[in-house]
C-alpha cells in the first residue's frame, strides 16, 4: 500500500477515535441539554450518529491536514519562510517632476 494511502486511513482512524470520545463526552457531560435530548428521544440515536459522523469528517480532514503539514523537513538555510528576499543596495534616484505636479503643489 502506498505510504500517502496509509497516512490518510491513518489520520481517517484516529480522526474518527477523536470524534467518538468529543461526542461520547458531549453526551455524558450533557453540555447544553444535548445528553437529555439524546438520552430521551426515540429519534436520539440518528442524532448521536450524526454528531459522531460529522464531527469525525472534520477530526479526520485535520488530523490528515496537521500529519501532511508536519511532514515537511526544517530547512534553517538563509532562505527560508517568508525571509526570502535579496538584499539590494538602495540608492535615491533623481527624479524630475512635470509641470502638473509643480501646479498641484501651490
Amino acid at each position: 500500500m502506498p505510504p500517502l494511502i496509509r497516512l490518510y486511513i491513518q489520520s481517517v482512524v484516529i480522526g474518527f477515535a477523536i470524534s467518538a470520545c468529543f461526542a461520547g463526552l458531549l453526551v455524558w457531560l450533557d453540555v447544553m441539554g444535548i445528553g437529555r435530548l439524546i438520552l430521551t428521544s426515540s429519534q436520539g440515536w440518528i442524532a448521536a450518529l450524526m454528531l459522531f459522523v460529522f464531527n469525525g469528517i472534520i477530526f479526520a480532514g485535520v488530523q490528515f491536514g496537521l500529519r501532511v503539514m508536519l511532514m515537511a523537513g526544517r530547512d534553517d538555510g538563509p532562505k527560508s519562510g517568508l525571509r526570502q528576499h535579496d538584499v539590494a543596495v538602495r540608492e535615491p534616484v533623481p527624479v524630475r517632476a512635470g509641470a502638473a505636479v509643480r501646479r498641484a503643489r501651490r
